[in-house]
């Protein structure tokens, strides 16, 4: 594959990634409006959390379409997810109750599941060897951009905002404005169909992709086994049973932060640093602007650098995030500034860019979609579940958001010593030199 080639299949394929984190942002954005839409309570919005792109809908994705992408090829996932998302997104736009809009959630977190995997996957077996990293990371680039773009627009559509006066103009197309809350819904409605026009394109882009290169050697090779085989070889394969355990621990560690961070985050803003919601989209609009610049930089240098340091570097300024809110507090510009920015830092260097490259690094191509997938399926099931805690821990109002950042800056840790301890010396290496070198030649 050229160089502009595999440029291109990775700016295409890397529309997941815009897909995935704008599903999850424009669930978050519109939040205060749905509930009061819906009269929704916070154990509404827990479980909103519970089944989306965020936890639940993505985990159960995630371990179909990995084995199916490692069976049937990652093209297969490319013709036919994205048809999926845009139904769950458009059930999303047109719901008038509680029902619909878990529906809407569940259908996009799993199509979103079920792209992550062969996404990841696609890129890193169309990359070459010195240009993976820089390849993932901007496949992480898209996933800071999908958010910035959906808080803009979620700004700009929102009750008092610049293009309110639009959305008033649609709604009066389709509502009788009996409420107020019926016609400010209209702005998540607006932001949501934004998500399905992307959506659309990156159907028609990821359709016409080429098959990935490893996976046709594999199966021409002879070495496509049914779905059971290969989840049978790699839990009875032992050096695939500890990248697992490293891989998915490193990951799990940091997503139970981050997963909350990404749904809950302008509703935390306003709840517990007392700030407008116009404010809290603001603040996470430049936390996304500052994920997006530290990881071009990081795409930089990733492929000739220490991926120790990189990794060490962006948990070091996650802990640092949530140190300032156990010192400082959120209720002070300052404080909020402060994690609001730390907090970037660490999006731009997160064990998620990390995940992504060492989880297509170090497995066989005849299993590499499908450990993927399983990992995902671990950490965001387990996200959905610590979803519905946080509520509970959070409480109402904010009251328990000291007790919730002891709990986050505990998971970072982990995250950070395993990582440490496990860090792979991969950096420079063909993925097939890799596979022979941890699994022999069988694989």
């Amino acid at each position: 594959m050229s160089k502009k080639s595999e440029l291109t299949s990775t700016l295409a394929v890397s529309l997941n990634n815009y897909l995935d984190a704008g599903a999850i942002v424009a669930g978050a954005s519109g939040l205060s409006l749905w509930k009061e839409y819906l009269g929704l309570e916070e154990v509404h919005l827990g479980w909103l959390n519970f089944i989306s792109a965020n936890c639940l809908g993505a985990a159960v994705g995630a371990i179909i379409g990995g084995f199916l992408a490692d069976k049937y090829g990652r093209k297969f996932i490319f013709t036919y997810n994205m048809l999926v998302y845009m139904l769950g997104v458009l059930l999303i736009m047109l719901s008038v109750n509680f029902p619909m809009l878990v529906c809407g959630f569940l259908i996009t977190g799993i199509s979103v599941g079920v792209g992550v995997p062969a996404s990841w996957t696609y890129i890193s077996e169309s990359s070459e060897v010195n240009n993976r990293g820089r390849n993932i990371c901007i496949s992480q680039m898209s996933w800071g951009i999908g958010p910035m773009i959906i808080l803009l627009l979620g700004m700009l559509f929102a009750p008092g905002g610049y293009l309110f006066g639009f959305v008033e103009s649609v709604a009066a197309l389709f509502t009788s404005a009996d409420s107020v809350a019926s016609v400010n819904i209209f702005s998540s409605r607006i932001v949501f169909f934004s998500l399905f026009i992307v959506a659309f394109v990156a159907w028609n882009l990821q359709r016409k992709l080429q098959e990935s290169a490893e996976f046709e050697a594999s199966k021409a090779a002879g070495q496509q086994s049914s779905l059971a085989e290969n989840i049978k070889v790699l839990f009875q394969n032992n050096i695939a049973i500890k990248t697992v355990a490293f891989l998915a621990t490193i990951y799990l560690t940091w997503n139970l932060v981050a997963s909350v961070m990404g749904f809950f985050q302008p509703h935390i803003y306003e709840t517990a640093g007392g700030v407008s919601n116009e404010q809290a989209n603001w603040m996470n609009c430049i936390q996304w602007a500052i994920i997006v610049g530290v990881t071009f930089i990081v795409s930089k240098v990733i492929d000739r650098t220490s991926h120790k340091g990189i990794y060490v570097f962006g948990l070091l300024a996650a802990l640092a995030a949530w140190l300032v809110i156990v010192w400082i507090g959120v209720n002070g510009t300052a404080g909020l500034w402060a994690f609001a920015i730390l907090w970037g830092v660490q999006g731009g260097a997160s064990p998620q860019i990390f995940y992504a490259l060492w989880g297509s690094e170090l497995f066989p191509a005849k299993f590499r979609a499908g450990a993927q997938g399983l990992m995902f399926f671990i950490v965001r099931g387990l996200s959905a579940i610590w979803g519905l805690l946080f509520t509970y821990i959070y409480g109402e109002n904010g009251e328990g958001f000291t007790v919730a950042a002891y709990c986050m800056i505990g998971l970072l840790l982990i995250s950070l010593i395993v990582g440490i301890i496990g860090c792979p010396n991969t950096r420079g290496k063909a993925l097939d030199a890799i596979t022979r070198a941890r699994y022999g030649e069988d694989f």
